[in-house]
């Protein structure tokens, strides 16, 4: 059968992609289909082709109105008759569908596109059912597993539909599907039979970074795109109120940027993505509601300001850079505390779905936090493996460009083998590392795990350590994590064979994020997370030879490495600066530093660098109601609970406005809500510790009073003190 005929005919190409012909031949040939194909590999061509190729219309189920209408949009761009594709959803009056169901009826249309909420209406299958189908495509298929990290509960009801209609073949595509999701689509679909065509999940050109989130993110984003004059990218928020403000902020700091979320108007959202398309604007900031089937290619970097909830969530909008081939760059600000918040949001969901969340977010806690290659430990996920030294692009990612230390770590990888074994292979993770630093809880228990001789044999190290040493051992296939009972870890045989016959374990250090305060982040070597600039370091390295040579000391003593890879993010150029850099001080700056800050000053002004100082970030002037409309609702002893949810923030948020407020100097008198929550003697103790503390730091508060307070009732007496204090 030529499918070069009909590619070149429609399409203009002279060429497949990748998988592309087997899977069209597949459906061609009437087979059950199922296609992974990652973001940016053609999967749309995949039905587009057959269905323009068949008798009959095929009927395209996808889940987003603006992902449709583009692909309408881009068929009918290769057609004299706009009736070839029609969308078939809530936006058309009576007119429009009567159009679409003549097309369908005298055989014009050959690819109608529905949102499974269509399809479920009794009129559309009654007239579908009269009328000849090629063949079902399931767009987006992960929705139809719960396990997917964008379920759909009217995904489920496809199979029964798609019967009710006519036996037709059933085409499931999607860009992310880890080997639990795949099964779940295949049997809710009933189509196990499936020709199965699965594409490899690396994308060489793109690089993958992870910054620690501090205080500072918004300047950090703003650095990072003035940097990149001109070039396109996206920013992805998790809540719309932080869309908004990223986008003004941007705005006010001369960045084109626009908005885009599910709460804005469709005229706005339509007029927003077309700026972008069409480059009237350089960067959308956006919900996940944005992306999905905006083929542009030029896309060269992607920022999550938030840590999104799943590795597939991140694959995929990861996977909107560089499709192009070209450069794509891959920046997400971590914080853990972004997790706590997703976790205390699914709270409120039944406990099953509950599950699956905790143990899909804890996937992204490992991403985040390793220290091994980002690429391998990303395809591992997706059942792929990937050679580090050799594979292609092994060299793009933060943690290949900037190696931890390793150390080796063969006695602790028996010791978390055979505490996993003795256990009987029916743990998670979280209570192997229980067991191994000996902390007890209910599930352990009750199966007598405390009583054991093994019970805390691994309690010299912390938690984090023994979690990051499971997720090397994971990805080294020393153990699997089971499938049915999501997240149970058993030995592999090539464990077995390990724990017979141990040898040498080198182990990645993983990054550590730590709360430096209650809202900001540092990592354990302050220049890891970011990439210095490696050709000043490299200048600065030949330069701390000849100082240390003229003095007679070796190079270290003048300046450590972490210093001079500090110097190669923060640019300093006047002794102050300098000061400030990692590891450096006063004595040591005005010792050594006139001639590093006049060759870093010649640099800059060489390279025209935008140095982090140079660039002074205006506000948007958003919060100045806010903090009246606190004082002036405090003043009047209006309850906290009432004051954050009629602006809508969380109380924590509010907390966090408080705060700003007295640290600037201005009074703010809560005593009235301290005296709801707290008595008189409880307030005096918290008072004194702050009196007596060397810091304010609110991690120091809790570990003092060992649970007796909570985060919520510190930092409230927090305000009070500084209130009376300082203030």
């Amino acid at each position: 059968m030529d499918l070069y005929q009909p590619l070149k005919k429609y399409f203009g190409f002279t060429s497949f992609k990748g998988l592309q012909k087997d899977v069209i031949e597949s459906i061609v040939n009437d087979n059950n289909t199922f296609v992974i194909m990652p973001t940016g590999g053609g999967k749309s061509l995949c039905y587009q082709l057959p269905a323009l190729m068949k008798q009959g219309t095929a009927i395209v189920v996808s889940p987003l109105i603006a992902l449709m209408k583009n692909q309408v949009d881009a068929i009918r761009g290769i057609s004299e008759n706009n009736g070839i594709a029609h969308v078939l959803n809530s936006s058309l009056n009576k007119t429009e569908v009567a159009k679409v169901k003549s097309d369908i009826a005298d055989g014009t249309t050959k690819l109608l596109y529905v949102a499974p909420e269509s399809l479920i209406k009794e009129e559309y299958v009654r007239f579908l059912k009269s009328q000849k189908i090629s063949f079902v495509a399931i767009d987006e298929a992960h929705c139809i597993s719960e396990w997917g990290h964008d379920f759909r509960p009217e995904y489920r009801n496809l199979k029964h539909i798609i019967k009710a209609i006519d036996n037709v073949p059933v085409i499931c595509l999607t860009a992310t599907a880890t080997q639990k999701v795949q099964d779940d689509i295949l049997k809710t679909l009933g189509i196990t039979d499936a020709n199965k065509f699965k594409a490899s999940f690396n994308r060489p050109n793109l690089f993958y970074e992870v910054r620690p989130k501090t205080k500072e993110v918004e300047k950090d984003i703003i650095l990072f795109i003035k940097q990149r004059p001109g070039k396109s990218g996206i920013v992805y928020c998790l809540s719309r109120k932080k869309v908004e403000e990223i986008a003004q902020i941007l705005q006010v700091n001369g960045i084109k940027a626009v908005p885009y979320h599910a709460g804005l108007d469709a005229k706005t959202r339509v007029k927003h993505q077309d700026m972008f398309l069409m480059e009237d604007c350089d960067v959308v900031v956006a919900t996940i509601a944005f992306g999905m089937g905006i083929d542009k290619p030029d896309v060269r970097f992607v920022i999550h300001h938030d840590i999104p909830k799943s590795l597939e969530s991140y694959y995929q909008e990861t996977g909107r850079a560089g499709r192009d081939d070209g450069e794509g760059h891959c920046l997400a600000f971590y914080a853990y505390k972004d997790i706590e918040k997703l976790e205390k949001f699914m709270a409120s969901k039944p406990v099953a779905e509950q599950e699956i969340g905790h143990a899909l977010l804890q996937e992204v806690v490992g991403y985040a936090e390793t220290s091994m290659n980002r690429r391998k430990y990303l395809l591992h996920y997706f059942g792929e493996e990937f050679d580090e030294v050799n594979g292609i692009g092994a060299d793009m990612d933060d943690n290949t460009r900037n190696p931890k230390k390793k150390h080796e770590a063969k006695d602790d990888v028996v010791k978390l083998l055979s505490v996993i074994q003795k256990t009987l292979q029916k743990y998670k993770s979280k209570e192997i590392v229980n067991t191994l630093i000996g902390k007890e809880n209910a599930l352990l228990n009750s199966h007598k795990t405390h009583l054991q001789p093994f019970f805390g044999i691994g309690k010299e190290k912390e938690g984090g350590y023994w979690m990051a040493l499971i997720r090397q051992i994971l990805v080294a296939h020393f153990i699997t994590k089971e499938i049915e009972q999501y997240g149970v870890l058993k030995i592999s045989e090539k464990g077995k064979d390990y724990l017979e016959n141990p040898s040498n374990f080198m182990m990645t250090e993983d990054h550590v994020y730590t709360s430096e305060d209650d809202n900001s982040i540092i990592t354990n070597t302050k220049s890891n997370a970011v990439a210095a600039d490696e050709k000043l370091v490299k200048i600065l390295k030949e330069l701390r030879k000849k100082v240390a040579h003229q003095q007679g000391v070796p190079p270290f003593a003048v300046f450590q490495d972490p210093s001079i890879d500090d110097m190669g993010l923060k640019y300093p150029i006047n002794l102050e600066e300098l000061a400030k850099v990692h590891g450096v001080g006063e004595g040591k700056a005005r010792k050594f530093g006139k001639e590093f800050i006049q060759v870093i000053e010649k640099y800059v002004e060489e390279n025209e660098i935008l140095r982090p100082d140079d660039l002074v970030v205006k506000s948007t002037g958003l919060n100045s109601g806010l903090k009246l409309f606190i004082i002036q609702n405090t003043d009047k002893k209006i309850p906290l609970d009432d004051i954050a949810q009629s602006k809508g923030l969380e109380m924590s948020e509010l907390i966090k406005e408080m705060e700003a407020i007295i640290y600037a100097g201005t009074k703010l008198d809560i005593d009235y809500a301290i005296e709801d929550i707290l008595d008189e003697e409880q307030q005096e103790e918290i008072f004194d510790y702050f009196m007596e503390a060397e810091s304010d730091k609110i991690q120091e508060a809790l570990d003092e009073f060992d649970g007796e307070y909570d985060d919520e009732e510190l930092r409230l007496m927090r305000i009070k003190f500084i209130n009376e204090v300082a203030n």
